[in-house]
C-alpha cells in the first residue's frame, strides 16, 4: 500500500495507528520498505498538523487508518483521538496564520 501511495501521490505522510504494544517506529519503517520516498512522523496528531499546515490551496489531504475508532491504542491502553478534531484544529491554527 505504501508503495502504490507513493508512485500515486505527490507526497505521503505514514504515521502510527494504533501500535499497541509494538513499537510506531519499527512498524512505519517496515512500511517504508515498500515506499521510499514517504515521510515518517511518529506522533499522528503532528502528522496530521504538519500535514494541513503544509497543503497548497488545491492540494487534497486523505487520512486514512482511524476509521470510526475514537481512539488510539499504544503501549495497551486507548487513549482518546479523533483524526476529525485533530483536522479541525489544524484547519483553525492555518486559517488563524493566514490573517
Amino acid at each position: 500500500m505504501g508503495e502504490i501511495a507513493t508512485q500515486l501521490a505527490d507526497r505521503v505522510v505514514l504515521t502510527s495507528d494504533n501500535p499497541r504494544n509494538e513499537q510506531p517506529a519499527a512498524i512505519l519503517e517496515e512500511i517504508r520498505a515498500g515506499a521510499k520516498t514517504a515521510e515518517l512522523i511518529v506522533d499522528r496528531a503532528e502528522a496530521i498538523r504538519r500535514t494541513i499546515l503544509a497543503a497548497h490551496p488545491a492540494d487534497v489531504i486523505l487520512l486514512a487508518g482511524k476509521g470510526h475508532e475514537p481512539y488510539q491504542e499504544i503501549a495497551g491502553l486507548r487513549r482518546p483521538f479523533s483524526d476529525a478534531a485533530e483536522a479541525r484544529l489544524a484547519l483553525a491554527a492555518r486559517l488563524e496564520r493566514s490573517q
